[in-house]
């Protein structure tokens, strides 16, 4: 054998040369194409889109109240604004999303199928978004009133058993911003300097091009100075608090302790550092719910800058016995027990449920006190009872409004003040039952 490996005589054919076939054909995208697309709006959205649920609910409201206001009228000259029904369907849609910002609104409502559904060819921006946000808290009120008793009237709910429960969320301020009286003293003294200053010089230059820059300036010149302003007037109002409740604990203070001097944000005068769900301290707003035991309808809401639920019930129950009248149970956790609003309840014929405190003397909870009146007593014995702890349980579900919101993205607000906050809840609580109402009317048809 002439190799040394077997059959190694055999012969060897010659390799075939093959053809290069080509570089391969693929479909590449080509960008910068000039393309021209029928779309029909109709078809981008499902017929059980949400989209399509807060529209239909739209459709049905009376906004004379907002198309009164609007100058530009047939016939007439001047720009016709955006449609008020459109702004406010777009609201209820992106807070059910969890978009809080008015400009990404404005963006969305370019790209997303379901917003540019809404605004059918209309183009919208964030400047008239944003004003219309926080422009109408008494009809945002009516609304949801309006809204909760409809639903009343289809027997999808039943107002007579109330939950309350609270929420603490992050206000638009940071700690830093926390000043005390002497600090905001020169805090204020340097922004009327600032704003005098610019002044003198819009006068002495009244140059057209920087004309819009230094009015720019000039204005959030003054709004720091009506913050600071108003941070102080805050601050007489907290250390009038801690006189009055300083006369009234003056018994329980320990000798020799000093409380810390109060501070005020510059920020969001009207925020309060409170004590988080994680433990952390930061400025925040308690935001009180106040919802139907079954259904999970938000049926009034409210906003305070107390850190702590106790002697909350009382006012919720005067707004709602405003709205509706008074409930004939009324579901709250521990933190809201204070003797003098569960008697205030019994007077008014509401049953309080909600658990005593556990006493650091090891004492029976339930037992009859010497001090208590007529619906303390009445409270604990129905709190001790079975059926007590029973409806008790009831509660429970009107927290899954709270954990809804908190998934819609309300875990900071984007605006400051009370009243900009409270309107800002309310949207949470109208976009919450426009799809919650509509989900139990289907149920029940």
């Amino acid at each position: 054998m002439s190799r040394d490996t077997l059959f190694g005589d055999l012969p060897e054919a010659e390799a075939v040369a093959r053809e290069w076939p080509g570089s391969p054909r693929l479909r590449e995208p080509v960008r910068d194409q000039v393309e021209l697309r029928a779309v029909d709006l109709e078809a981008l959205l499902p017929a059980d889109h949400p989209a399509r649920v807060i529209w239909a609910y739209v459709q049905r409201l009376d906004l004379r109240v907002l198309e009164e206001t609007v100058r530009a009228r047939a016939h007439g000259p001047g720009q016709a604004p955006v449609s008020p029904r459109l702004q406010l369907a777009l609201w209820l849609f992106a807070t059910s999303q969890g978009v809080g910002s008015a400009r990404a609104l404005a963006r969305l409502c370019e790209s997303h199928d379901a917003y540019r559904w809404l605004c059918g060819g209309v183009s919208v921006n964030y400047h008239s978004l944003s004003e219309f946000r926080t422009a109408h808290p008494q009809l945002l009120e009516q609304l949801l009133v309006e809204h909760v008793a409809s639903l009343s009237v289809a027997g999808v709910i039943e107002l007579d058993e109330v939950v309350q429960d609270g929420v603490r969320v992050r206000a638009s301020a940071g700690a830093s911003s926390f000043r005390r009286r002497k600090k905001l003293h020169k805090e204020l003294k340097k922004a009327k300097r600032l704003v005098e200053h610019l002044r003198q010089e819009n006068d002495d230059d009244p140059d057209a091009s920087n004309r819009r820059i230094r009015a720019a300036e000039d204005r959030a010149a003054r709004e720091r100075e009506a913050r600071v302003a108003a941070a102080l007037e805050q601050l007489a109002a907290i250390e009038a608090h801690r006189a009055r409740r300083g006369r009234e604990n003056r018994n329980n203070r320990k000798k020799g302790s000093k409380r810390s001097e109060p501070r005020v944000s510059t920020t969001d005068p009207q925020a309060r550092v409170m004590k988080m769900a994680d433990g952390g301290f930061r400025p925040a707003y308690n935001c009180q719910v106040a919802s139907v035991a079954e259904g999970q309808i938000a049926i009034a809401v409210d906003v305070t800058n107390v850190g702590s639920d106790r002697g909350l019930m009382r006012p919720m129950q005067e707004r709602l016995a405003g709205f509706y009248g008074h409930a004939k149970r009324y579901l709250v956790d521990g933190g809201f027990n204070k003797n003098e609003d569960i008697e205030w309840a019994a007077s008014q014929g509401i049953k309080v449920y909600g658990p005593p405190a556990n006493s650091k003397h090891e004492t029976d909870p339930y037992a009859p006190r010497p001090e208590d009146g007529s619906g303390m007593a009445a409270w604990r014995r129905r709190m001790k009872s079975p059926h007590g702890k029973r409806v008790y349980k009831r509660r429970a579900p009107g927290e899954c409004i709270n954990a809804r919101f908190r998934n819609w993205g309300l875990r900071q607000f984007t605006v400051r003040g009370r009243e900009k906050v409270l309107t800002v809840l309310r949207w949470f609580a109208l976009a919450n039952n426009v799809l919650a109402g509509h989900r139990l009317l289907a149920q029940a048809a």
